[in-house]
């Protein structure tokens, strides 16, 4: 039955060893039972969250834009272990990351309209929900408004996003000490 269960599950998509170990108790199989099928399934690569953790990082970053906060807290959610997840993140060097951002905010700046200060905080607002630093997202919109248009480069040009981005590390700070 546990095997029935794990391999319906596996069959929808990847999962990891805890999303398992949750679908298998939801279902009143003993945790003995759990651990015996999950540990035969590891021993043989049915189940392997770092392969797991790779796929998913590789698959939301280039699909969705997201940046390595974000994919984080979703390995973490699915209980990838964190050491996996830390060296997993590792891969996606701060270059990449900051490619992506820019390619976002170039796609998004095609349609985007309304006056620069807005359009702005708008962009940066959507990279932030990403999970970009706010250097890397201020940096990143600050660039493609350069490139866009005089009125653009000329608001863009008074943005000191250095600055910017200290307050906004700050606020973020100040956001997480309150949860």
């Amino acid at each position: 039955m546990a095997r029935e269960i794990c391999l319906r599950q596996l069959a929808v998509r990847p999962r990891t060893r805890a999303e398992l170990a949750g679908a298998l108790a939801k279902r009143g199989i003993s945790e003995e039972v759990s651990a015996q099928v999950l540990d035969r399934y590891d021993e043989v690569g049915i189940i392997d969250d770092a392969a797991f953790a790779r796929a998913w990082v590789t698959s939301r970053h280039t699909g969705r834009g997201l940046a390595r906060r974000a994919l984080a807290n979703e390995l973490r959610q699915r209980g990838v272990d964190g050491d996996i997840a830390q060296e997993v993140l590792g891969e996606l060097d701060e270059e990449t990351e900051a490619e992506t951002a820019r390619a976002l905010v170039e796609r998004k700046l095609r349609t985007a309209r309304g006056e620069p200060d807005a359009v702005f905080r708008r962009l940066v607002g959507m990279l932030a929900r990403k999970g970009y630093p706010p250097g890397v997202a201020i940096r990143a919109v600050k660039d493609a408004l350069a490139a866009q248009s005089a009125e653009a480069a000329e608001f863009a040009e008074q943005i000191d996003a250095d600055a910017l981005a200290a307050s906004e590390g700050e606020l973020d700070r100040d956001a997480r000490l309150v949860d």
